[in-house]
């Protein structure tokens, strides 16, 4: 854990040169911020950017996140569980109003871990596996986000509680981490099923 002091001068720096997170209450490290600039390599999109749903703020609830996300494009997805994991993912694309559930294609997709409970993990992003590019996200209103169909990589349940985390099915895990295995269930959220969301933020213009 960083000093006091040296996580508030941290805080003013990130609210002085990215307002974009100046209210958030996961992206509290500046070096997260240049990650996610790093990854999402759009200049344009990371500076005009805000936050358009918090669950904290606008309800744990799918309908309501969709409401707010929907038909929106480039799109990105913060999760943070009380064990103290951050995760998330980018879409190019973004999520569709459906009811009964659409695939939708965007090879540019990603998902990414920031922390693990530990804070030893080096922040790495994650790309969609060739051949899974229509398998990128899914979207349902009875669901949050979703990353990777079927059995997903991870995705939020309707009160954006716990779905499930089991990366490496759609999108390319780290060496070491394999699909359906403890590492591929643990890696994202600390469990498969177990974890608890603190706060969820999703951002976009």
């Amino acid at each position: 854990m960083k000093p006091v002091f040296d996580q508030y001068q941290m805080e003013i720096e990130l609210r002085k040169n990215f307002p974009q997170f100046s209210d958030s209450e996961i992206i509290k490290d500046i070096e997260y911020v240049k990650k996610l600039q790093e990854w999402i390599n759009d200049n344009d999109f990371f500076s005009k950017m805000k936050k358009g749903f918090s669950a904290k703020k606008d309800g744990f609830n799918s309908q309501n996140w969709h409401k707010a996300v929907d038909g929106k494009g480039k799109t990105l997805i913060i999760i943070k569980t009380k064990q103290n994991f951050i995760f998330g993912g980018f879409t190019q694309v973004g999520f569709k109003h459906s009811q009964y559930g659409e695939s939708i294609n965007d090879s540019n997709a990603f998902i990414f871990s920031l922390r693990n409970d530990k804070g030893d993990r080096i922040p790495a992003k994650f790309t969609i596996k060739q051949g899974q590019e229509g398998n990128a996200i899914y979207s349902n209103l009875n669901y949050g986000p979703f990353f990777g169909y079927s059995y997903p990589d991870f995705h939020l349940n309707s009160n954006l509680q716990p779905g499930w985390s089991n990366f490496g099915k759609s999108y390319n895990p780290p060496n070491g981490i394999t699909y359906n295995t403890d590492s591929g269930k643990s890696y994202l959220a600390g469990s498969y099923n177990s974890w608890v969301v603190d706060e969820f933020e999703t951002y976009f213009i």
